[in-house]
């Protein structure tokens, strides 16, 4: 097997995850949003950065896909910001590899 071949099915591998993911994950929060929710007690949050004299920061720049999903679409717009993001991550991916490779002959 080649790499194209494996590269091929890696991406098919993950378009089929993604495609399905929507539909698998939870709708509750788990993980590090869970943790934070459960550690951080936004009252005594406020407070502190009041008491220190600061404002809770919001992000530098919007996301253009927030929480995993292109808005109003519902699944289908969560199906197409996970293919999007794969496709992304791949190209960036493949381009660094190939920027390294091309520096690496000289």
């Amino acid at each position: 097997m080649n790499n194209n071949s494996i590269l091929i099915a890696g991406l098919i591998v993950a378009v089929l995850l993604g495609i399905a993911a929507p539909f698998l994950a939870s709708g509750n929060p788990d993980g590090l949003e869970s943790a934070a929710e459960k550690i951080v007690n936004l009252d005594v949050l406020d407070a502190n950065l009041e008491e220190a004299g600061l404002e809770e920061e919001g992000t530098i720049a919007p996301s253009p896909m927030p929480d995993y999903a292109i808005p109003g679409m519902e699944k289908i717009g969560e199906i197409a910001a996970l293919i999007i993001g794969i496709l992304l991550v791949t190209l960036l991916s493949f381009g660094v590899g190939s920027l390294l490779k091309s520096t690496s002959k000289n």
